[in-house]
């Protein structure tokens, strides 16, 4: 008679995820050490230097669940900020061993941007979310490139040829920097420094208020000084006026342009008025401003949705719409269908609306 099978072993693991669940986990661990966590994504501060007369350069160190961030790309940055978790999205640049640096400037109003900048010390610890963002290169960059980068538009913009400094830079690229003054500027000395090395990268600083310079707006600005553009990529970066008057000053005489706009384009005619906005989840009815982002109208009646960027691209704001019209802020389209998803950082209400909150 045969010897019948043996019934398969039970696995067992010692893992603490099988003891407890992963918030009481985090909880106790960081307790101990913040940066402790099954699998969130964290950084502590650990040195903090100024960039320019009003932006603080911050580096972060990130425990092993951070995934990576391409150069170009964003992060959020997860805040605590008077008892309050706020988020904010920024472009950091990986440095030799691995930290990351972000470089912000103190924002009139804004919140997160006035702590980091002004009171955040070594050693606070702030979660960070997954990359995101397309304004990155391809692995073997072949075009001319065509940098132009206004105010914190610079930081992806010193990500990308720090990338393109370690590959020898492997074609010819043009930096236009805008900024009012100099001692506005952040990275001279490093972005000098690259150019010393490479002959094919050169820098244009083009500082709108310095008595000596005044030089011209993007709209206005003479690249005829940087030879034949017509074959090249340009990628431009800074607020939305500036990326706006960007794309209409190069348009048709580049190859391909590659934008981001940290602050939102005003529209014109604007929609007034209010609606009812019912929060279906939340039981709640409010009477919320047309014209205006929901995400800002929520947060002006107290309400904290989850958000990012602010800009469209994290994608952490987005929610359920079950009915109603919504505007987008940044291009005037209308959206009408039930049962869609909605940013609400980009979108404002047309029509009263039922939204998953």
């Amino acid at each position: 008679m045969s010897a019948l099978p043996r019934p398969a072993a039970r696995r067992s693991s010692l893992s603490p995820r099988h003891w407890v669940s992963e918030e009481l986990f985090d909880f106790w661990a960081g307790r101990v050490n913040p940066l402790w966590t099954q699998r969130r994504a964290r950084a502590r501060l650990v040195a903090r230097d100024a960039a320019s007369a009003d932006a603080v350069t911050l580096v972060l160190r990130p425990n092993r669940h951070f995934r990576g961030v391409a150069p170009g790309q964003h992060i959020t940055l997860g805040v605590e900020v008077d008892g309050r978790r706020l988020s904010r999205s920024y472009s950091p640049t990986v440095l030799d061993d691995g930290s990351l640096a972000i470089t912000v400037k103190a924002v009139a109003g804004g919140k997160v941007s006035q702590h980091l900048a002004q009171h955040a010390q070594v050693g606070e610890v702030f979660e960070l979310g997954e990359a995101f963002g397309e304004m990155t290169l391809p692995a073997v960059p072949s075009a001319r490139l065509l940098l132009l980068a206004a105010g914190s538009g610079i930081t992806p913009m010193r990500a990308l040829l720090r990338q393109l400094d370690s590959a020898g830079m492997p074609v010819q690229v043009d930096l236009v920097y805008w900024a009012q003054q100099r001692d506005a500027l952040c990275f001279a000395e490093e972005l000098a420094s690259i150019a010393a090395r490479h002959p094919g990268f050169q820098v244009h600083l083009a500082l709108t208020r310095d008595p000596a310079a005044r030089a011209a707006r993007v709209g206005d600005y003479d690249f005829s000084a940087l030879g034949d553009l017509s074959g090249a990529h340009v990628m431009a970066c800074g607020p939305g006026g500036f990326v706006d008057a960007a794309q209409a000053r190069l348009h048709g005489q580049v190859a391909t342009l590659q934008s981001e706009a940290f602050t939102p384009p005003v529209l014109p005619d604007v929609e007034t008025g209010t609606v009812q906005v019912e929060l279906r989840r939340s039981g709640r009815t409010l009477e919320l401003p047309r014209g205006t982002s929901l995400l800002q109208a929520l947060e002006a009646e107290g309400l904290r949705p989850a958000s990012g960027c602010r800009m469209g691209i994290c994608n952490t704001c987005v929610c359920g719409k079950a009915s109603g019209v919504t505007r987008h802020t940044l291009t005037g389209e209308y959206a009408a269908e039930p049962a869609t998803q909605v940013k609400l950082c980009v979108n404002s209400a047309s029509t009263d609306l039922i939204l998953e909150l």
